[in-house]
């Protein structure tokens, strides 16, 4: 028999050791590949033996699950989950693990259930191949209309979207709306993370709000977030057979239809190839549009696609894509 899907799983609890092994016995594709209790071990097991994916915890003695997932991504990378006891309470790590990149987190499954731990495995191995169900100038825009900038990130994007957005000033006059690959049950958590460390203000988007000047927006919940024709935003449970929820191309494609103000698209670190359609439509309408470079993505899987379907305006590293917004926007500056 052929496996579909090889599953590690690092863990030091030997109740979640046997709470996800019995998830993943559930299905016949999916073979455990080996169990490491530390991280230090998760490690070495992933150098002679890389599985497709690894289920991660966040808190290990010897190595934390955040080093080893650093380790893991820079030696022999592969897939990794964040699988940890609270999500929420962990937040800070997790996003620094999403950081080196670890494509997602979730809770701990209890004994006997299971099906959110399934329902992510799934998405993770149709996002890497593992599953059978297989230059324009910008357009002059109404002065009522702020400047808008729209972000699609993926695996890495926490730590991508802190350098732009840390780079932005307080009185910064575009408005910024953020899809980033995330599980909902913890987008508030990293909106709270983001809006501790950045000057701008950071928070949900919520059905009927618009882009504001000075403020950031984040994508919400697992179903897509879309721009309506009155310029207000909204969640859509359209195409659900979608692998990437919320995707950044429905995103990018509503505002491409919807915005009649100056715009720049912004398209970051990724696995897969979400949002460079929507990067290309973009600058199909006038948009200036901007992809990150390969040598500082943690993933080139995104950028790369929008810069073969010749998407962006510019390729740029994370530390330039700040400078490069700003040069378009009326009176803002850099934050030093």
């Amino acid at each position: 028999m052929v496996w579909l899907v090889r599953i590690a799983i690092a863990n030091d609890m030997l109740i979640a050791v046997e709470a996800m092994r019995r998830v993943l016995v559930r299905v016949p594709e999916y073979k455990l590949a080996w169990v490491a209790y530390d991280g230090a071990q998760a490690v070495s097991k992933c150098a002679a033996d890389t599985p497709d994916l690894i289920l991660m915890d966040v808190l290990m003695p010897s190595m934390n699950g955040v080093e080893a997932t650093r380790h893991i991504m820079s030696q022999s990378p592969c897939a990794i989950v964040m699988v940890t006891a609270s999500v929420n309470r962990y937040a800070a790590q997790v996003f620094e693990a999403m950081s080196y990149g670890a494509l997602d987190a979730i809770n701990i499954p209890a004994l006997g259930d299971g099906n959110g731990l399934l329902n992510k495995i799934a998405t993770i191995a149709r996002l890497i191949g593992k599953s059978s169900h297989r230059r324009l100038q910008p357009t002059a825009y109404p002065k009522s209309l702020p400047p808008l900038i729209v972000i699609g990130a993926s695996t890495g994007g926490p730590q991508a979207l802190l350098a732009i957005l840390s780079q932005f000033p307080q009185d910064f006059s575009g408005a910024v709306v953020i899809v980033q690959h995330l599980d909902a049950q913890f987008a508030s958590g990293f909106a709270n993370w983001l809006d501790e460390q950045v000057s701008l203000p950071v928070k949900l988007a919520s059905p009927g709000s618009s882009p504001q000047p000075g403020q950031v927006l984040l994508a919400g919940t697992n179903d897509h977030l879309v721009m309506r024709p009155d310029l207000t935003l909204d969640y859509d449970k359209q195409s659900q057979d979608c692998f990437y929820q919320p995707s950044i191309d429905i995103f990018f494609s509503s505002v491409a239809q919807h915005w009649t103000g100056k715009g720049i698209g912004v398209l970051l670190t990724g696995m897969g190839r979400d949002g460079a359609q929507g990067l290309k439509r973009l600058r199909q309408t006038g948009w200036h549009t901007i992809a990150q470079n390969r040598q500082t993505c943690v993933v080139y899987g995104m950028p790369k696609v929008a810069s073969e379907l010749n998407a962006a305006v510019e390729v740029l590293p994370i530390e330039a894509i700040a400078s490069a917004c700003i040069k378009f926007l009326p009176n803002s500056k850099l934050s030093l």
